[in-house]
Formats: structure tokens, sequence, C-alpha cells
């Protein structure tokens, strides 16, 4: 598999399954901003439901694995020489 093709897959894959779990998920978000900085806080409470619990997970965890493999792929290939060219005579 070309590595364009496999980063391709990848991206795929975790926004499909980032995208069903944020898509049915419910809950809230609450953001608080003050002085001194320790005292500025974000808060994300979500649940989901429905065929984003399951196959969303399933869809991110392959979509990071496939970009965990397209990364060490593309740091291996940089390390490979390169084929030389043939010279016509």
């Amino acid at each position: 598999m070309k590595l364009d093709r496999l980063l391709i897959a990848s991206v795929l894959c975790l926004s499909g399954g980032l995208g069903l779990i944020f898509g049915y998920c419910h809950g809230n978000v609450g953001a608080y901003a003050g002085w001194p900085i320790d005292g500025c806080s974000l808060q994300i409470s979500t649940t989901t439901t429905g065929p984003g619990a399951l196959g969303g997970l399933v869809l991110a965890v392959l979509g990071a694995l496939l970009l965990i493999i397209a990364t060490i792929v593309a740091i291996i290939h940089q390390f490979q020489p390169r084929a030389r060219r043939a010279t016509a005579p």
C-alpha cells in the first residue's frame, strides 16, 4: 500500500469515528476565565449513545492506528537510500 493511500484512509477513519462520536453525543461545555490564571477552567461533559458509542470508537481507534503506522512508514522511508536512476548510454 502506498503511503498516501494509508494516510488518506487513516484521516477518513479518524474523522468518521470522531464525527460519529460527536454526532450522537449530548452534554454540555463550560469555560470560565478569571484572574489569576489558576482560576481558569474548561469543563466538557459528553455522553455518546447509539451507533456512535461503538462504531465511532472502533473507527477512531482504527484511524489512530493507521495514522501511527503511516507515520512510522514515512520515517522509515526517509532513511532508505533512493534508487539509483539508470542512465541511458
